[in-house]
């Protein structure tokens, strides 16, 4: 059975720059835009164009460069935001308009002081609009997660209508639980008259920590595209990882859904996106990572040393990195330190390792890891000799 493709929608540069101290400027857009088209997301939300005359040049700066993803402008459902959007991306080869309304009670009634009705009319005139300045338009019903299934399919229905091409699907406060939101998007999918004619996406938020597992099960419930950022960066907690939902999909074949993300250059995106947004990746965040593929416990290290495949799901080449890592500390085994002292060029018999290991949790018990300068000085110290 063929693979179906899931879309990969990058808001790295929206979303994703809403976090407070990562504001970027054009040329950093630029060069990470230029990144993401090589990593092959397919669209790229490149900003919010009417936000300010600084996100509407960079956006137009990339709707010029970019030759192979859709270039995407987010806008409120008003009219200036949505001329503006248009505008930004005139020379865009695959041009975008994402423009949507709050759907949730709580958003029609404290954020819009509305009415259900109006908020379908403001929806599809904000479609209607937009669809008069390009072919792809994407809708977004804002706080998706909280709105009641059978209203949201009437949105979503005059939404298609009017000519929207993509529906977006928000969990905008990240409250879903995986469950709920994959039988939301499933009630879509079975529900809405013209869905099959759309592209249903996932956009969810980390509040919960399950941003990445929500995604996930839209996806397996009939959504097609997932709304993602580089490491997860996002509003609050952030939003759905990129590196996450490509990989789980790679490493589940079975599951018969795919990307054209070039995974090999994940690690390099993640450290370009890091270092410009000055937005530190926590070691233990999964694929990327530094503490990804290291392993410093002794029952592990002697595991993937015997067969990488013991502790580890990917190849750490497949998304970019070099190699696993032993990490040596007070937890090491002899298998470890032996596998270490190789590395760099020791090869000792039994009993001379036996006497190095002991030197070795002496001083691992005196420092959080022992690194290869630490074992050059440990030989000569115990004056140990290589096996003939």
């Amino acid at each position: 059975m063929t693979a179906q493709k899931i879309q990969i929608f990058d808001t790295t540069l929206r979303d994703g720059e809403q976090v407070p101290g990562c504001k970027l400027n054009q040329d950093e857009k630029l060069v990470i835009a230029r990144q993401l088209e090589l990593l092959g997301v397919d669209v790229i939300e490149a900003g919010f164009p009417v936000s300010s005359p600084g996100d509407f040049a960079a956006v137009a700066a990339i709707a010029a460069q970019t030759r192979e993803a859709t270039v995407c402008g987010l806008s409120r459902a008003v009219e200036n935001d949505i001329r503006v959007a248009a505008e930004s991306l005139r020379h865009a080869r695959y041009p975008r308009i994402h423009t949507g309304i709050g759907t949730s009670e709580s958003h029609i009634r404290f954020k819009l002081n509305s009415t259900p009705e109006q908020v379908i009319e403001r929806a599809v005139a904000a479609v209607k609009l937009a669809k008069s300045f390009v072919e792809d338009v994407e809708f977004y019903a804002e706080d998706a997660g909280r709105t009641d299934n059978e209203y949201l399919a009437r949105v979503c229905e005059a939404a298609i209508r009017a000519g929207a091409t993509v529906l977006n699907i928000p969990d905008t406060t990240g409250y879903c639980l995986p469950e709920e939101y994959g039988a939301k998007i499933k009630y879509l999918y079975e529900n809405v008259r013209g869905v099959h004619n759309v592209t249903l996406s996932t956009h969810c938020h980390n509040d919960l920590g399950l941003a990445t597992a929500n995604s996930i099960a839209g996806a397996l419930n009939g959504a097609r595209q997932i709304e993602c950022t580089i490491n997860g960066v996002g509003e609050r907690a952030g939003n759905t990882a990129l590196e996450e939902v490509v990989m789980i999909l790679r490493q589940h074949p079975y599951l018969h859904l795919d990307t054209s993300i070039t995974t090999q250059l994940l690690a390099e995106t993640s450290a370009m996106v890091s270092q410009l947004m000055c937005m530190p990746v926590q070691p233990n965040k999964a694929i990327v990572g530094a503490n990804a593929f290291s392993h410093s416990s002794g029952i592990h290290q002697d595991g993937v040393i015997k067969h990488r495949e013991t502790y580890e799901i990917i190849d750490p080449r497949e998304v970019g990195v070099a190699d696993s890592s032993i990490v040596l500390t007070a937890r090491s085994g002899r298998a470890a330190l032996a596998y270490r002292l190789q590395k760099i060029g020791y090869d000792f018999d039994k009993n001379a390792l036996n006497k190095a290991y002991a030197s070795f949790l002496q001083l691992a018990d005196r420092q959080k890891e022992v690194v290869d300068t630490d074992l050059h000085m440990l030989v000569e110290q115990e004056n140990l000799v290589a096996a003939s």
